[in-house]
């Protein structure tokens, strides 16, 4: 009974492409404009709680429809828009890696930087560092 529950739920994403494609891409413009509207000053970090009740659908829900879609969990796109967003920062800003942590939102450096290495191989000041190469 198990095995065809799961298999009833997993068809549902199949059945389901044309709008699961759509779901992303409403997914990524939530995220965006989180930032843009300045939510991360007022709410801090983004949440898979938050970017699914603006898409009005349950977080789980949403996490699975981007895993069957992009191959990642709502939170893993989170992470790696932050990173891209500190990665612009550290890039085009002579700001220290902490400020740049603390404007992203994060009160942890050091989580900061575990994340970051995580995503990309190396730590903030290592890319820093080879950006000035």
């Amino acid at each position: 009974m198990l095995k065809y529950s799961q298999r009833f739920y997993k068809r549902q994403f199949i059945n389901r492409t044309e709008l699961s494609g759509k779901t992303v891409s409403k997914f990524n413009d939530a995220l965006a404009a989180y930032f843009k509207n300045g939510l991360l000053i007022t709410q801090g970090l983004p949440t898979v709680n938050a970017l699914a009740s603006q898409l009005n659908l349950s977080p789980r829900y949403l996490s699975d429809m981007l895993k069957q879609e992009t191959g990642k969990t709502a939170i893993d796109l989170i992470h790696i828009y932050l990173v891209n967003e500190a990665k612009n920062k550290l890039m085009s800003d002579d700001q220290r890696v902490s400020e740049i942590a603390y404007e992203l939102g994060f009160e942890n450096l050091p989580y900061f930087s575990r994340l970051f290495k995580q995503e990309t191989g190396i730590s903030p000041n290592q890319f820093k560092k080879q950006l000035a190469n």
